[in-house]
């Protein structure tokens, strides 16, 4: 008889996204006439900007001739677009990183999960708490984590780097020595950030202690402050030990379209074998390419009118970030993030659980954010809000929460 993969079964109840989706519409359907305001995933509003838009028309027509026409894509992604996120993200920052060391995938979810397969079960991982739940849950999958505590939430092989007020919301360097370093700046969920010192010095400790740090960069386009690294290849040495992660979903809106890439310099290496090599075999076999059409969307990007008109986009949300945070700190509330991030991350009142102020929140001002603690135990009395939403329902939030009586 078959058998099941009963590493899944570990997994402690339902993804934190589709747990919140089911409450939301379990509110929602017992109160039709309430209009609730979702602040909680970090899903965009705004629509495409123009010349994305022109670039997706004009791929659809050249698929349609057969002078034009274009089957299935290269596994590691169009040269054009390779090229093209080389020269802007990577070499007009100083960042030595050549087009066939970038990966052109679905978006940066998919590969952040992924990445763990070319990498031994007997590896320790060290995760930031809170985290982006899909490092932590990819590596159950796998049977990586060892045993679930249902007490401190918490996995017996995972070492947690705990992320709290006292250090700034930023990870000190581990007492336990990792094999793999999840790290996420701009923060998801807590919109912090490290200087460039400060990631230099994870940089220096992943190559002493022959670590690979897995650096999401998903939200480098909301940093607004000087001396806050883009990239992690901005620091010296991150070519031998840094996989670095990006999506065009929150920079460009591709989050309904898919478009993002794993950038993996041919310089690191486990011996003699180079990870590129793997990534590449890995790839080719279970990824058949991002679609033409969407990869020239990601090309028009990096075009002048298309820096221009994101940067309008990136702003917008960020003006609503600013709203956010100094709308409930005029209120009283201890927050943080929402300066080079579209997170801000906020102290629920009184004594209450993250999920009694998600609850409170949803049932008082029909507002959804998201619940702390689904991000790790040092979560747990913290909440997340978004800031992309529009501005109208931005505000409104605000002034509802505002309201509410503690």
């Amino acid at each position: 008889m078959f058998q099941l993969n009963d590493n899944y079964l570990k997994l402690p109840g339902s993804y934190l996204f589709s747990t919140i989706g089911r409450k939301v519409n379990e509110y929602t359907k017992a109160h039709p006439d309430k209009r609730v305001i979702r602040l909680g995933i970090g899903d965009v509003t705004q629509p495409l900007a123009p010349v994305i838009i022109e670039a997706l028309h004009k791929a659809v027509d050249e698929m349609g001739c057969a002078e034009t026409f274009r089957g299935y894509a290269p596994d590691l992604g169009y040269d054009f677009l390779r090229n093209a996120i080389a020269e802007n993200d990577y070499k007009k920052r100083g960042c030595n990183i050549s087009a066939d060391e970038i990966f052109v995938s679905d978006g940066a979810k998919c590969d952040s999960a992924n990445i763990q397969e070319i990498f031994g079960l007997n590896n320790k991982i060290a995760v930031c708490d809170p985290v982006y739940p899909v490092y932590v849950d990819s590596n159950v999958m796998a049977g990586r984590t060892g045993v679930y505590d249902k007490e401190t939430e918490t996995w017996s092989d995972v070492i947690y780097m705990p992320c709290v007020v006292e250090n700034n919301f930023a990870p000190m360097l581990p007492k336990k020595t990792p094999d793999l370093i999840y790290l996420c700046f701009p923060n998801n969920p807590t919109g912090a950030v490290v200087n460039k010192d400060q990631l230099q010095e994870w940089v220096d400790y992943a190559n002493k202690v022959g670590a690979v740090i897995l650096y999401d960069a998903a939200y480098e386009a909301y940093i607004s402050e000087e001396n806050v690294p883009h990239s992690i290849y901005e620091c010296e040495g991150a070519r031998t030990c840094a996989i670095e992660l990006r999506s065009f979903s929150k920079n460009a809106g591709f989050t309904g379209v898919r478009l993002g890439f794993t950038v993996v310099p041919k310089d690191l290496k486990c011996g003699d074998v180079a990870l590129h090599s793997l990534w590449a075999r890995r790839h080719g076999t279970k990824y058949n390419g991002a679609p033409y059409i969407i990869q020239r969307a990601g090309e028009a990007v990096y075009s002048e009118e298309g820096r221009e008109q994101l940067r309008k986009q990136v702003a917008y949300y960020m003006n609503n970030a600013k709203y956010i945070l100094e709308g409930l700190k005029s209120a009283g509330y201890t927050v943080s993030g929402g300066i080079n991030a579209p997170y801000i991350w906020l102290k629920a009142p009184g004594k209450m659980t993250s999920w009694e102020f998600f609850d409170y929140l949803l049932e008082n001002a029909n507002v959804v954010g998201t619940p702390g603690s689904g991000f790790g135990p040092s979560g747990e009395t913290y909440f997340r809000l978004t800031a992309f939403g529009s501005y109208e329902n931005t505000v409104e939030a605000v002034n509802r929460i505002k309201a509410l009586q503690f």
